[in-house]
């Protein structure tokens, strides 16, 4: 079915909102994806809080234009779904490819970060990156390693000098 003028411009402020507010996006081929296939893809899109969504390429490319996205546009061709992390940086790259290891049918082609267009071989890279709560445990991790050590070093020095008052 066609949108008609109205319902184009709607599409185009949708995704301008995500596009305006998201840390990543992901383009992927859905050619031959199965409506099943593509519902579970929505629902582990849902789960880590990644905006799905199946646009015209005419209408994302106006969607991302004036955003940090824009760099993509060149990219944006053929049958696309965007992937638009909203709470971690690698969140929707971890989405596309995950599923993309069990489904050849979903192929990554752009990837949007930091202001840049990323070559897709950064996906794998991009959905290592830590979510929020797994970079506060890493920090809290590297500031607790001094603190452990001092505390053994005071011990010692405590022992050393209980050692030489009774000798």
């Amino acid at each position: 079915m066609a949108l008609n003028l109205d319902s184009k411009k709607v599409v185009v402020d949708e995704v301008a909102q995500y596009a305006s507010k998201a840390l990543s996006v992901v383009a992927a081929e859905y050619r031959g994806l199965t409506v099943s296939e593509l519902t579970e893809l929505r629902k582990a899109a849902r789960e880590t809080d990644v905006y799905l969504r199946v646009v015209k390429n005419s209408l994302a490319k106006r969607a991302v234009a004036g955003t940090e996205f824009e760099c993509m546009q060149e990219g944006l061709t053929g049958p696309l779904i965007l992937a638009f992390s909203m709470e971690a940086p690698g969140a929707a790259a971890r989405v596309i490819n995950d599923f993309a290891k069990s489904n050849d049918k979903l192929i990554p082609k752009v990837i949007g970060f930091d202001g840049q267009s990323l070559d897709i071989s950064e996906l794998a890279r991009l959905a290592s990156m830590p979510t929020r709560d797994e970079g506060i445990a890493l920090i809290m991790a590297v500031m607790k390693a001094p603190v452990g050590k001092l505390v053994r070093i005071l011990d010692a020095v405590k022992d050393q000098k209980q050692e030489s008052e009774a000798a």
